[in-house]
């Protein structure tokens, strides 16, 4: 069976959809990171906060759900 690391591994290579995922998702947390290195954040701050969550999670969903997929079509066409 395949580990959710290899089949990343595989989707990586090739999957454009998948890599723009992951470059995002990266991108949001290194923004996320910043805005929690402030000790207070304005009301706005909050709101940008909550919104990079929010999309930070719909990314790792749609990865997840990449990976599923992925490894469903594998285990289908090796049971053929």
């Amino acid at each position: 069976m395949l580990t959710d690391n290899r089949v990343m591994e595989m989707l990586r290579q090739s999957s454009t959809e998948f890599r723009e995922l992951e470059e995002s998702h990266h991108r949001l947390d290194a923004e996320l990171n910043e805005l929690q290195k402030r000790h207070v954040l304005t009301p706005q701050e909050e709101l940008v906060k909550k919104q990079i969550q929010k999309e930070k999670l719909a990314k790792k969903d749609k990865m997840a759900e990449l990976v599923r997929l992925y490894r469903e079509n594998k285990e289908r066409s090796a049971a053929r």
